[in-house]
């Protein structure tokens, strides 16, 4: 009974210590954090904060992941102490359905969207019954079909929200057929449609640069489509977020994306 007793004891000491090591309420640690990133120009631009923030004193440990849902959960549970890698559209469709409690906090890069093609050299040239694809994720869909719209191609219903699809397009005077396909395929479907809005990216994975080969495509300053550094609510005002924010918004970061990717991908602050 005794020896029952005793490892009932452990068992509930293991439980109450691991919960303690998981509270989503502490404070962070001053002088470390744990950011999920997705690759590509995030985590490039990641390692350069990393790099600036250990001369601060500042341990930056950075996790890569390829989708857009597990960093947010992942931070959400504890398993991540901040994450940067998305728009605030998205975090909130996010938030509103998921439940979760997190909080933007600073301005990161702007990846300017654009519409590429390798059949028309400019969007005037679609034609009546041409096909034209979007990503098919609810916050990217509404953006690419804005863009469309900007393109004076069609026109999205002024009442959709951020979640809007082609169901909400209201004027389409060529007819257009809108194929909606998961964001990193487009740029492979490039050969079957006339023209598809595409992220950045993507297009940079194969070898698309917006000043180049985008036949459209959105305002580099002033986009409202920038991403941002997230957070757990209750870690917005930690003191190693705020050292974060001077680092990443420093000079020195803004030189480095500027030369490293020739206004495909721009400082948002």
């Amino acid at each position: 009974m005794k020896k029952i007793l005793s490892f009932g004891l452990i068992g509930l000491l293991a439980l109450f210590l691991a919960a303690c090591g998981n509270d989503k309420s502490a404070a962070l640690a001053d002088d470390k954090i744990l950011v999920g990133v997705s690759g590509g120009p995030h985590e490039q631009v990641m390692e350069k904060v990393k790099e600036l923030a250990a001369d601060e004193g500042i341990d930056v440990e950075i996790k890569t992941f390829n989708d857009y849902n597990t960093p947010n959960s992942a931070l959400d549970d504890g398993s991540l102490d901040a994450n940067s890698y998305q728009t605030l559209p998205f975090l909130e469709d996010q938030v509103k359905n998921q439940g979760y409690e997190l909080e933007e906090v600073f301005k990161t890069l702007t990846f300017p969207m654009g519409i590429y093609t390798d059949k028309i050299s400019d969007i005037s040239e679609l034609k009546e019954g041409d096909k034209i694809a979007v990503p098919n994720d609810p916050a990217n869909e509404y953006r690419a079909l804005k863009l469309f719209e900007t393109a004076g191609v069609l026109k999205v219903d002024p009442d959709a929200e951020n979640s809007a699809t082609a169901k909400d397009v209201i004027e389409n005077p060529l007819n257009l057929e809108i194929v909606e396909l998961d964001a990193s395929q487009l740029p492979a479907q490039l050969p079957e449609v006339a023209a598809a809005s595409i992220n950045t990216n993507f297009a940079m994975g194969a070898d698309l640069n917006i000043n180049d080969d985008a036949i459209f495509a959105e305002e580099s300053e002033n986009n409202p489509w920038s991403n941002y550094f997230v957070v757990r609510s209750a870690n917005k005002d930690d003191e190693v977020v705020k050292k974060l924010q001077e680092i990443y918004q420093s000079d020195e970061v803004k030189q480095f994306v500027e030369d490293e990717f020739k206004g495909s991908v721009v400082p948002s602050w």
